[in-house]
């Protein structure tokens, strides 16, 4: 797949318009602490975030959305692994092993944020994060089923950091 020429002047643009309007590293949001839900995580979000919790048994999943097409899901179960890059590593392997995995877009000690491309109308972004407390593990990737531009998922990566 090959994106037109005035398709990247279009993005290009976008993105410089948006990352001068919030500013040096983006708009950022208000701290929420995740306590309260079961998890002792905190996060920004944005001041109206309302947080879900499910208990699976084995695991526990807090999902927290707001606008600007902000959500995240938080997946806490026990530790396999204390070696945060192992679980990474392993986590990347299952992305780029999925159908519609395109390519990760940037990556760091945390996670990684990557493109999948369903077709050519239809290309979405999306992260995986891992942060160890414990002997627990929590991941973090954005709110199932949603469309996200890459701004809006650097800009949820970012806000979990």
């Amino acid at each position: 797949m090959t994106i037109s020429f005035y398709t990247r002047i279009f993005i290009s643009i976008s993105m410089i318009v948006l990352m001068s309007a919030c500013g040096p590293g983006g708009a950022s949001y208000p701290e929420l602490d995740l306590m309260s839900h079961g998890l002792p995580i905190k996060i920004n979000a944005p001041q109206d975030a309302e947080v879900a919790v499910d208990d699976l048994g084995i695991m526990k999943d807090v999902t927290v959305k707001g606008t600007d097409n902000y959500s995240v899901q938080i997946f806490s179960s026990e530790a396999e692994s204390l070696d945060v890059a192992k679980l990474i590593a392993g986590l990347k392997s299952d992305i780029e092993a999925s159908a519609f995995f395109s390519k990760i877009i940037s990556e760091d000690e945390s996670g990684f944020i990557y493109e999948k491309v369903i077709d050519e109308d239809f290309v979405n972004y999306d992260f995986r994060s891992v942060k160890i407390q414990g002997d627990t593990k929590y991941v973090f990737q954005a709110g199932f089923g949603g469309k996200y531009t890459q701004a809006e998922i650097e800009k949820i990566y970012n806000s979990i950091k």
